[in-house]
Formats: structure tokens, sequence, C-alpha cells
């Protein structure tokens, strides 16, 4: 015969071992959520664990519905929380909320290798996938390139707003 019930032990541990982590929320006495990765990180995401009456006895019901996880795909969600759930098995009867947030912790890489950074994906959904330095597709509007000498020649026709100067083209009829 327990006093205290054990997620109301694991409760009060969750709040100690969080407290001040700008990355753990309290949704409810039985609710949490828990960002891995810092803001910013195109591969942070953002796990929720809810404690149904008969936890730690069955499975929590984690979630990445939260809105922050919006570009993750379904897929990557999917493979994620399989794999939690992997780690709620193993753990059932115990306190495993924070194992499971560790746990997304310690695989944040392996849980994201496949989640593309920097998508882009217009219209027709074609999703373009590029290193930042090299633009993928981006036509600069390109003038054509001159050579010194076109430049130069240019330049002596032209005033300095790149406009020929009045009567350049003029015919001499008094010759």
């Amino acid at each position: 015969s327990r006093s205290v019930p054990l997620p109301q032990m694991e409760l009060e541990a969750l709040r100690s071992i969080y407290e001040g982590d700008g990355c753990f929320r309290e949704l409810s006495p039985v609710s949490f959520q828990y960002r891995i990765g810092e803001n910013g990180d195109p591969k942070a995401f953002l796990i929720e664990v809810s404690w149904p009456e008969t936890y730690p006895q069955t499975a929590p019901v984690i979630s990445m519905d939260a809105f922050f996880n919006n570009t993750i795909s379904s897929a990557i969600k999917r493979s994620i929380l399989d794999k939690l759930m992997v780690e709620v098995e193993a753990n059932l009867g115990t306190a495993m909320t924070y194992t499971l947030f560790e746990y997304a912790k310690d695989n944040k890489e392996l849980f994201m290798e496949n989640q593309p950074v920097n998508t882009v994906t217009s219209v027709s959904n074609s999703i373009v996938i590029g290193t930042p330095d090299v633009p993928a597709n981006k036509k600069k509007d390109k003038k054509e390139q001159l050579s010194k000498t076109q430049k130069r020649k240019l330049a002596d026709k032209t005033d300095h707003k790149g406009e020929l100067p009045r009567g350049w083209n003029w015919v001499d009829v008094i010759k």
C-alpha cells in the first residue's frame, strides 16, 4: 500500500529535475512537453507525454502534434514515436517520463537524420535542397558579361548615368 502514488512522486521528481529548464513545460500534472534541441535549431522537435490514469502500468500517451513540429514530416514523427514506444515497453511499470525525454535528447540526431533541413516546398511541391552558398536554380538577372574593353568603349560613349549623350547617333548632314 503506497501512500504516494508513483505518478505523484514522478511529477515531483520531474519538477525538481527540470526546474529552470526552458525546454520543459508542464501542461498539467499529467501532461508534459519537452523540446529536444535549441530554439531555432531546424532539427528541434517537441514531445508531449501524457499519463493515463493507469500509468505507469500502462504506456503514457506520446504525441508530436504540437504546432512546433509542423515542419517535421509525418514519417519522421512516426519513426520517432515508434522508437519512443520501444523505450516505453522496456520501462513499463516504472517512472519513465524522464527516461523518454532523455532518450529523445540522446538520440536527437538519429531521430532527425532523415529530416531534410532547408526544405523549400513550392506550389508544385518540388522540394529543393541546396547548399546555402549555391543558389538552387535562382536565376540572377544577369546582364551580359562585357569585356573590359567593351565596357570602356561603352563608358566613352555614355555619360555618368549610362545614357548616351544627346545627338550621339545624329547623322552629319552637311558634309
